[in-house]
């Protein structure tokens, strides 16, 4: 079993930042992929960013340019920084862990932008 703990969200103004951190524990096998997913009120989940512990990443096109996802593998750990931010990036964000045998996801984390 891999667990998975998002921190970092909160409420910021338009054009601010924030980073988001997800811890995973747990028996963490080689070949895994890491994503930040999102939720906006009303809608369904959508992948934000992934990457995969040999450093390949995937971006949503919203996000290019403003938003840079991390891991640092010696401590299991993501990050997604994120810069510029605008009023629709408003959502719960989670923190998913995959591999061939789990697919893990985390609490969830709010993030808040106003206008």
């Amino acid at each position: 079993q891999v667990q998975v703990v998002e921190s970092g969200g909160g409420l910021v103004q338009a054009g601010e930042s924030l980073r988001l951190s997800c811890a995973a524990s747990g028996t963490i096998s080689r070949f895994n992929t890491m994503g930040w997913y999102r939720q906006a009120p009303g809608k369904q989940r959508v992948l934000v960013a992934t990457i995969t512990d040999g450093g390949t990443i995937n971006y949503v096109d919203s996000v290019k340019g403003r938003f840079t996802i991390s891991r640092d593998n010696a401590k299991n750990t993501m990050y997604l920084q994120m810069n510029s931010l605008k009023p629709e990036d408003t959502a719960v964000y989670y923190c998913n862990f995959r591999d061939f045998r789990i697919d893990s996801w985390g609490q969830g984390t709010q993030v808040t932008v106003s206008s």
